[in-house]
């Protein structure tokens, strides 16, 4: 193989790498809190709706 052959697939391979590492880190860090604030939001609201179900059939 040529160096220019390995030196284009090392660096492919690095670009796909930092594409993906950057991808998962923006998941992580924007995507994954908005998620965990929607999941919180949605399970206190049906908690409000049992107790307030439980209320009203005493």
């Amino acid at each position: 193989m040529s160096k220019f052959f390995k030196g284009f697939v090392f660096g492919t391979f690095s670009t796909l790498a930092a594409i993906a590492g950057s991808l998962y880190a923006f998941h992580q860090i924007v995507i994954q809190p908005i998620e965990d604030q929607e999941n919180r939001a949605a399970e206190n609201k049906r908690r409000a709706q049992r107790k307030q179900l439980s209320a009203h059939h005493n």
